[in-house]
């Protein structure tokens, strides 16, 4: 997991990090979804406060039903199973685990005085995969 170091982009702009809910309002182990700019994602936190952030998108068949999946784990990592097929996909990096051809999109997310942030961007006309940024906790 990373942690960002600087407040702006790869293109000098400052990030707009979108405000979604409040931390307290997800359930641990349940995948929520939101439409944050746009773009359908699934919220998933786990028992020890860590936060993603993915697409709602299933990339297998394309419908919008990742947060009706499977939380769980492989070994350490935390992964998120498709509701429909059951791939298995690495909630940090996206990686599918069962089948290599299959990438789901995270986004990077974060905890602002107990209240989720999103940061969805486009990049140069196409969407590029953004690195997940663990939730961080900022002074209540």
């Amino acid at each position: 997991m990373h942690t960002p170091t600087d407040s702006h982009d790869s293109t000098g702009r400052t990030p707009e990090w979108t405000s979604v809910c409040a931390l307290e309002r997800l359930e641990p182990l349940w995948a929520e979804a939101a439409l944050v700019d746009g773009v359908q994602v699934a919220l998933v936190l786990l028992p020890d406060g860590s936060l993603f952030a993915v697409s709602n998108q299933d990339p297998a068949t394309g419908s919008f039903v990742m947060s009706r999946g499977i939380v769980g784990s492989r070994g350490a990592r935390p992964t998120l199973a498709s509701p429909l097929h059951k791939q298995v996909y690495d909630l940090e990096t996206g990686e599918c685990f069962t089948a290599a051809e299959y990438a789901l999109r995270t986004f990077p997310v974060r905890v602002d005085h107990g209240t989720v942030q999103i940061l969805v961007r486009e990049q140069v006309g196409s969407w590029q995969q953004a690195e997940n940024i663990d939730a961080q906790f900022a002074a209540a």
